[in-house]
C-alpha cells in the first residue's frame, strides 16, 4: 500500500519527550522505517508541521536540555527521505503555536480535492483535524490514524483504523468497543541517545526545507 503521511510534529515531539525524557529522543528516520515495515506501507510523501520552542534570554540547565533534545529530534526529521517540513511560529505574547494546525488541515483537504493521494495517514493526538478528514473521506480517500501510546486520539479511533505504537511498557492502551485500535510494539532502536548520536551544537533552530 502507498499513501501520504501528515504529521502533527509539535504533538509528536511533546509525546516523545514525555516518554523518553531529555537524554533520549525518537529517531524519526528509524521510526518511519519501522512503521512502514509493520504496516506494510510505503509513504510516498511525508508532510511534517511544527514550530520551534522559543529560546529564552536566560538558559537554565533544564531548558537547555529540553532545547537540545528538540534540536536532535527535528534533525532526525530533517534527515528523513521524502519529508516536506513546514515551520509555523509562536506568538510572542502567549507563546502559542500559530499556523501549524490550520496549514495541515488545509493541505489535507486541498490534496484530497486534487486527488494527490488515495490513502492518507495522519499522525496526531489532536482531534481538531476531524473535519478535514471527513472531507477527505467524502472524496473517497482511505484514512488511517497513527499515534504514540501516550497521544491516542480516541475520538478518531471510533471512526478510522488507528495504529498505536508502543515503545514504553509503563503505558497501557485501553481499548473499548467499537474503537478500531491496533497496538504495534516497536523495537527499542527507534529511540536514539543524545550522548551516542553525532554531536552538533544547538543554535536555536533547525534548518528546514
Amino acid at each position: 500500500m502507498k499513501g501520504f503521511l501528515f504529521v502533527d510534529g509539535s504533538n509528536l515531539y511533546a509525546g516523545q519527550y514525555m516518554l523518553f525524557g531529555p537524554n533520549k529522543f525518537l529517531d524519526f528516520r528509524v521510526f518511519i522505517k519501522e512503521v512502514e515495515i509493520n504496516l506494510e506501507v510505503k509513504f510516498e510523501k511525508i508532510y511534517f508541521y511544527t514550530s520551534f520552542s522559543p529560546r529564552p534570554k536566560v538558559l537554565t540547565t533544564k531548558v537547555k536540555a529540553y532545547l537540545t533534545n528538540e534540536s536532535y529530534f527535528y534533525k532526525s526529521v530533517r534527515l528523513t527521505k521524502n519529508v516536506t517540513f513546514f515551520k509555523g511560529y509562536r506568538s510572542p505574547t502567549s507563546n502559542k503555536e500559530k499556523e501549524v494546525d490550520v496549514k495541515m488541515a488545509v493541505d489535507i483537504v486541498n490534496m484530497a480535492h486534487l486527488n494527490k493521494f488515495k490513502n492518507v495517514f495522519v499522525m496526531s493526538g489532536d482531534a481538531d483535524f476531524l473535519h478535514a478528514l471527513k472531507i477527505a473521506e467524502g472524496l473517497g480517500k482511505w484514512i488511517t490514524i497513527l499515534a504514540l501510546e501516550n497521544r491516542i486520539p480516541y475520538r478518531f479511533s471510533y471512526l478510522y483504523k488507528t495504529f498505536v505504537f508502543k515503545t514504553n511498557k509503563k503505558f497501557k492502551v485501553e481499548i473499548k468497543k467499537p474503537q478500531k485500535i491496533e497496538v504495534v510494539n516497536l523495537a527499542k532502536k527507534v529511540v536514539g541517545s543524545i550522548k551516542k548520536s553525532p554531536r552538533y551544537k544547538y543554535r536555536g533552530r533547525v534548518n528546514v526545507f
